[in-house]
């Protein structure tokens, strides 16, 4: 297993060499790319990040949590994962920590662990994943993709709670 990589990158040397490609030109070009890629996107993605940081640290989450709780109450949707559904369309690494206080605090096999980790697998980073792709890509009109993102991860969210409460496993 500790071979992988160096076999790839001597395969990779061999099929250049064989096709007569200048193998360290072309890597130079690809990492040019890459670069030009990053700088695109790194101001969308410090603007999510400062974001997601800044409703955490800012006592916002704890608010919008106490706004959307009758909702939440009729859905069954515990309030000890509140925090995990609201972080994670914004930030993976915010929802990791959440997902890992939640597992430390109540367990991987309790429900709201289950919960927890069901939303972790079926949502997505949204807001995280727009920013990237429509700052590469330039696109201007996102008012349809947002609405339809969140849907999803709303409909993830609302699902992983009624199979985990539904199903004991």
């Amino acid at each position: 297993m500790q071979y992988v990589i160096p076999l790839i990158i001597a395969a990779i040397i061999i099929m250049a060499l064989v096709h007569k490609q200048p193998s360290y030109e072309i890597f130079i070009s690809g990492v040019e790319d890459g670069l030009k890629i990053v700088v695109g996107i790194f101001p969308a993605l410090v603007a999510v990040l400062t974001a997601a940081y800044m409703l955490r640290a800012s006592g916002a989450i704890d608010l919008i949590i106490s706004l959307i709780s009758p909702v939440t109450d009729f859905l069954h949707i515990p309030k000890e994962i509140m925090p995990l559904a609201l972080i994670r369309p914004v930030s993976g690494s915010g929802s990791i920590g959440i997902l890992t206080d939640i597992l430390n605090t109540y367990g991987a096999d309790s429900d709201i662990g289950k919960i927890a980790s069901v939303i972790m697998g079926s949502t997505e980073t949204t807001f995280y994943c727009l920013c990237v792709y429509f700052a590469k890509t330039k696109v201007k009109y996102t008012m349809r993709a947002v609405p339809c993102a969140v849907l999803g991860d709303i409909v993830g969210i609302i699902t992983g709670v009624m199979i985990i409460k539904l199903v004991k496993f």
